[in-house]
């Protein structure tokens, strides 16, 4: 029950900054900034411009404008450090041409039941992580043989790590619930989803799928006879709508379940801020297949996206 409660009640402010060389019409530096997995903020190296992704973040700015020139000028200094960065590496990773990409995903994590907070500090390189924050002991951790030199110099500069700490687990944080209460109405709302049971063959997994939910904090997951089951149990991600609503699904392979007993096993869903949950039977009467048909069902309002096209996003 607790690691529910606390599960539901996390809010996060995350930053994602990708510099790349080599990739033909796409910026070499991107900032994006997101409440709850909601982009708040963006920046490319085509406009160099910091650009609010929400209606209520006019009002931050408009409330503090000195804050919005700060946020822009170091967006622009990033650029510039991001772009020597990848030059070093390429160097230290012996690499001429190509294309390479450099990362950092930096975060802010805050319970609102418990006040408990985290932060995160990871950087990237080419895919792979290249070196982490340890919040902990305030040192650097480098998994990579050619991060061990910047371990090494950054771990030096103690009242750097220092002052980063106090960011990420203090003003940051004061950020994040300066965010939720100017953008309460959109980030604070809940939105339930339409729940289907869908299955491509009769032979196939079913899969229980919810879409159209907001927030993401959600759980979704089989259970048979009130117990929640965790063998041949597939969960899949959590995936954005075009409308802001999230959506997500959980098979479960029937090929063993006798069908008296289909009756037995149930699919439910709960949602953050709202009390109850929403179970779905396993009825094969109300499983939508695309058996013998060219699509499968869907509910009006287009909200089920089982072959969903999903755009990659920038980790």
């Amino acid at each position: 029950e607790k690691a529910v409660q606390n599960f539901f009640s996390l809010h996060a402010l995350r930053y994602f900054y990708t510099a790349s060389s080599g990739v033909p019409n796409f910026p070499e530096f991107v900032v994006v900034g997101l409440v709850d997995d909601v982009q708040i903020v963006h920046y490319d190296s085509n406009t160099q411009r910091l650009v609010p992704k929400q209606d209520w973040m006019k009002e931050v700015i408009a409330d503090d404008p000195h804050y919005w020139e700060m946020s822009s000028q170091n967006a622009q200094a990033s650029q510039q450090n991001f772009k020597a960065s990848i030059g070093n590496l390429k160097k230290r990773f012996n690499q001429t041409g190509g294309v390479h990409t450099y990362q950092r995903m930096y975060s802010c994590e805050w319970h609102d039941d418990t006040g408990e907070v985290n932060g995160f500090d990871r950087h990237g390189y080419d895919g792979e992580d290249f070196i982490v924050f340890d919040l902990k002991t305030l040192t650097w951790i480098a998994p990579k043989p050619q991060a061990v030199i910047t371990k090494h110099n950054w771990d030096r500069d103690t009242v750097r790590n220092e002052r980063w700490k106090n960011y990420l687990t203090q003003e940051c944080i004061d950020w994040l619930k300066k965010y939720l209460d100017y953008g309460r109405s959109t980030l604070l709302r809940t939105e339930l989803p339409s729940v289907s049971l869908l299955q491509k063959t009769p032979s196939s997994p079913v899969t229980c799928h919810a879409s159209g939910f907001y927030p993401n904090n959600t759980m979704l997951f089989w259970r048979r006879d009130g117990e929640e089951v965790h063998e041949d149990v597939d969960h899949g991600e959590i995936l954005h709508n075009h409308d802001g609503t999230f959506q997500k699904s959980v098979d479960l392979d029937v090929s063993s379940v006798k069908a008296e007993d289909w009756g037995r096993y149930s699919c439910v869903f709960l949602l953050s801020g709202v009390k109850g949950d929403i179970v779905t039977k396993l009825d094969p009467k109300v499983i939508k297949t695309n058996w013998g048909k060219t699509e499968i069902n869907r509910d009006e309002g287009g909200k089920d996206t089982f072959g969903l096209f999903v755009q990659p996003d920038l980790q």
